[in-house]
């Protein structure tokens, strides 16, 4: 038996997992959402373009029309003369991502089109965004 500093296998070495911070703040954002503003809860979507997909997956994605870049979080609302809140959401400090050329490119050409684009950094940010945004008077729609 040959000893185990002499053997010719090493032992592998154990990755910690990869953690999803951005998913985890988000998250908890919807959750606040659901408890504290239930009307906007109910409106808010998520933009699922990001992330990590099979080459066949992330083609046939991108045939129906995904697109990089597009902000995460979308509310349909309309406040002070925007169409609605687009929101590119990013964790907080520590943990942030810088915002790529695509999403800066997005933000852009959503405000351009009357839509209010802002970059959040984290749950709390993202909360104190849209509460902002709500005080805003509601835009009138005019028949």
């Amino acid at each position: 038996m040959i000893p185990a500093k002499l053997s010719l296998f090493k032992p592998k070495r154990v990755r910690a997992k990869a953690i999803d911070r951005e998913g985890q703040e988000q998250a908890a954002l919807i959750k606040e959402l659901e408890l504290r503003l239930p009307k906007v809860a109910a409106l808010i979507y998520h933009v699922p373009n990001g992330g990590h997909r099979h080459k066949s997956v992330a083609i046939k994605l991108k045939e129906q029309g995904v697109r990089a870049g597009v902000p995460d979080l979308v509310l349909p609302m309309a406040r002070g003369g925007y169409f609605g809140l687009y929101m590119e959401f990013k964790a907080a400090t520590p943990n942030d991502a810088a915002v790529s050329a695509s999403q800066h490119a997005w933000i852009r050409q959503l405000n351009e089109q009357g839509y209010l684009a802002i970059v959040c950094r984290g749950h709390f940010d993202a909360m104190e965004q849209i509460r902002a945004y709500l005080r805003l008077p509601q835009t009138e729609v005019a028949a």
